[in-house]
């Protein structure tokens, strides 16, 4: 027993070693090769601050850039999960035109580089949509508690516009992801499901909802958990357009600080904390998932 232990524990305990040898190693040839100096004191006040009208500590700006970066992801995935499965709905459907609709909505967004995406979606609809909708107005004429509700759960008034474009075009770029895993969810289900609902006289729409589905949706919860992993990773690229997030939060003190090593690393770690705690909470949603197929109640 104790020669398992040793032998499931040696290999880890030699891995982190050498990361631990290899952080080491780059650490002391930036002090050296660079003359870097390193100033680890600056990195907390970057992100809270004591705030003397409230009397108490508030995000500074890498907290606050990277609350924003958990609105887009929310935000983002929760639409694109709309998208992907109204698409993957029309990828399966028996009429041609919904499933040309889908297939064009899949191959035109992944074959093309998010960035340009989300140039062409600042540029439209935040410069032509919304002020023809009046969506500026409206949330500045808006009382000041509706302002800080839409700050709390968006972002600040001002930047609600490119926020919301931001929004679309992470939910655009990642549903034509979800389309394929609601597609082949789907497809993943055996034929003779659905020979089984026809024989019981049920049509297309209630043999999606009653019997496919349900058991269609057990299968791609784990890959669209992923998914919002992804979505946070890719919300760094809607910094090009101004927006808050982590990303440009970094940049920006960076470029104020020549902090560039301090600052880096905190991002990468804080990235790290928050895509690593959504994959513990992904495996433990899939080993109650599998618990439950496994052993139903």
């Amino acid at each position: 027993m104790k020669r398992t232990v040793a032998k499931r524990i040696l290999p880890e305990l030699v891995v982190g070693v050498g990361i631990l040898a290899a952080v080491v190693f780059l650490a002391l040839r930036i002090h050296t090769g660079l003359h870097y100096r390193w100033d680890w004191g600056a990195i907390p006040q970057f992100l809270v601050r004591f705030d003397p009208e409230l009397s108490r500590w508030v995000p500074n700006l890498l907290l606050e850039g990277l609350l924003t970066t958990i609105r887009l992801s929310v935000w983002g995935t929760l639409l694109a999960t709309l998208f992907g499965t109204v698409m993957g709905l029309f990828r399966v459907s028996p009429r041609l035109f919904r499933r040309l609709l889908g297939r064009t909505y899949v191959e035109l967004t992944r074959n093309l580089p998010p960035l340009v995406l989300v140039f062409i979606f600042y540029f439209f609809i935040s410069d032509q949509i919304m002020p023809a909708l009046g969506v500026d107005e409206f949330v500045r004429n808006s009382s000041a508690r509706t302002q800080s509700l839409i700050a709390f759960f968006f972002a600040p008034p001002g930047m609600f516009s490119a926020f919301l474009s931001a929004v679309i075009t992470l939910a655009l770029f990642e549903g034509a992801y979800i389309t394929e895993i609601v597609r082949a969810g789907i497809e993943s289900i055996e034929k003779g499901q659905w020979e089984a609902a026809a024989g019981l006289g049920c049509n297309r729409r209630q043999t999606l909802r009653h019997i496919i589905l349900p058991q269609a949706i057990r299968r791609i919860l784990p890959p669209l958990a992923g998914q919002f992993i992804s979505t946070i990773k890719d919300s760094a690229i809607v910094s090009v357009i101004s927006i808050q997030e982590l990303t440009f939060q970094g940049m920006e003190l960076m470029a104020a600080t020549h902090l560039t090593f301090e600052i880096w690393i905190t991002i990468t770690l804080l990235y790290l904390v928050l895509t690593f705690s959504c994959a513990m909470l992904v495996q433990r949603c899939e080993h109650i998932f599998f618990k439950r197929r496994v052993y139903p109640s």
